[in-house]
C-alpha cells in the first residue's frame, strides 16, 4: 500500500535537486534519495548527493548504476568537449551537446519503479524550466506526459492503490529564487557540486553551462556561493 509520508527524490548533488529535497522534508516526507552513475565525467557529483542525503536524513539513498557512456552521444559521457563560457544568448539559442539523451526518461522509470515497492507516490525532482539549458525532458509537458505514463504503467495505479505524483517544486523559478528558498529552509550549498567538467580535485571549472547559472544565481540572490572554482 502506500505510504503518504514517503517521497522518492532524485538527487544530483546540485542546487537544485538538493533544493528540491529541502522542500520535500519541509513537507514532512519521509525522503528516500536516488542518484546515478551513468558513466558520467562529473562522477564527483555522487559524493555530494552522498552528503546531501545524510544532511536532510535520508532514509536510504540509493545509487544505481547505468551506464550511458556505453551509447554516448554527450560530451557528459563520451569524449567531446564541454562547452565553456558560453553567453546567454548562445546558451538559449539551441541545445548543447551535454544533454544526454533520454536520461531522465530512464531515471525516472527507476525512480517509479523504487516508489512502487516502497509504496511512495510521490517523486520530487528538480527539474527547471527557467535557467537552464533547455533540455527537452526539463519541460513541463514532459513531466506531465511522464506522470501520465507512471499512472498506466504501475500496479500500484492500475489498482487504485495511489496515483504518483511528479513534484517538480521549482520548474518555474529562477535559479535565484530557487537559491533564496534552500537559505529560508536551512540548506548549506557548501554541500553540492554543479559542475559539469570538474578537475581531479573535484573543483569547478567556473565556465561550463552549469557553472554560469549558478554563479548566476548566488549573484542575483545576493549570496556569496560557498564553493571554489578553478577559474
Amino acid at each position: 500500500m502506500s505510504n503518504p509520508n514517503k517521497a522518492i527524490v532524485l538527487s544530483s548533488g546540485g542546487v537544485d535537486s538538493t533544493t528540491a529535497m529541502a522542500i520535500a522534508r519541509h513537507e514532512g516526507y519521509d525522503v528516500y534519495s536516488l542518484s546515478f552513475q551513468y558513466g558520467q565525467r562529473h562522477a564527483c557529483e555522487l559524493e555530494a548527493a552522498q552528503k546531501v542525503a545524510k544532511a536532510f536524513g535520508a532514509k536510504e539513498h540509493l545509487v544505481i548504476d547505468v551506464d550511458f557512456a556505453k551509447i554516448g552521444g554527450s560530451a557528459l559521457t563520451d569524449d567531446i568537449e564541454v562547452p565553456k563560457g558560453r553567453t546567454e544568448q548562445e546558451i538559449e539559442k539551441e541545445i548543447p551537446v551535454t544533454y544526454v539523451p533520454a536520461r531522465n526518461t530512464i531515471f525516472l522509470s527507476y525512480a517509479i519503479a523504487w516508489a512502487e515497492v516502497i509504496g511512495a507516490s510521490d517523486i520530487f525532482l528538480g527539474v527547471n524550466a527557467i535557467d537552464y539549458s533547455g533540455y527537452p525532458d526539463c519541460r513541463p509537458e514532459y513531466i506531465e506526459a511522464f506522470e501520465h505514463m507512471a499512472n498506466l504503467a504501475t500496479k500500484m495505479a492500475v489498482e487504485g492503490q495511489a496515483l504518483t505524483k511528479m513534484r517538480t517544486p521549482l520548474i518555474q523559478m529562477t535559479k535565484a529564487e530557487i537559491i533564496k528558498k534552500g537559505i529560508e529552509l536551512g540548506v548549506d550549498y557548501a554541500l553540492t557540486h554543479s559542475c559539469y567538467d570538474p578537475s581531479s580535485e573535484g573543483r569547478a571549472c567556473g565556465q561550463c553551462d552549469s557553472c554560469l547559472f549558478r554563479k548566476k544565481g548566488f549573484k542575483e540572490a545576493g549570496v556569496e556561493d560557498p564553493i571554489h572554482y578553478k577559474t
